[in-house]
């Protein structure tokens, strides 16, 4: 097995919000951060974050603004909205009910069915 793991369909935005709603973030520190925070074991591919980011903030969950990079060049940075924070509780307690549920059928035993 790989040091990366393959992200599951439909988690990017759930990621992104959680990364964002650990502080302002441009669109590159969004990636290093889902990368630290996964311990090296996600990567996002560029061409993947910045549709999601248009996404999401089309559907009023982050926000932008123009600032200054780590390198001084001009980046936008994205928070995370009330909605967004609202969206993100959502996303978790579905992913968490998601997850019980497959573990709970990925344990069961043959004499149990």
């Amino acid at each position: 097995m790989g040091k990366q793991l393959d992200l599951l369909q439909g988690t990017l935005d759930m990621l992104i919000l959680k990364a964002v709603s650990l502080g302002p973030l441009h669109g590159y520190g969004i990636l290093l951060r889902i990368q630290q925070i996964s311990k090296d074991r996600l990567e996002i591919q560029q061409g993947s974050l910045y549709p999601a980011l248009y996404r999401l903030e089309h559907q009023g969950w982050i926000s932008s603004e123009w600032g200054e990079s780590e390198n001084k060049r001009k980046a936008k940075y994205y928070r995370l909205t009330a909605a967004g924070k609202r969206r993100l509780q959502t996303e978790t307690e579905n992913w968490n009910r998601m997850t019980d549920v497959i573990a709970g059928i990925l344990g069961t035993r043959p004499e149990e069915v």
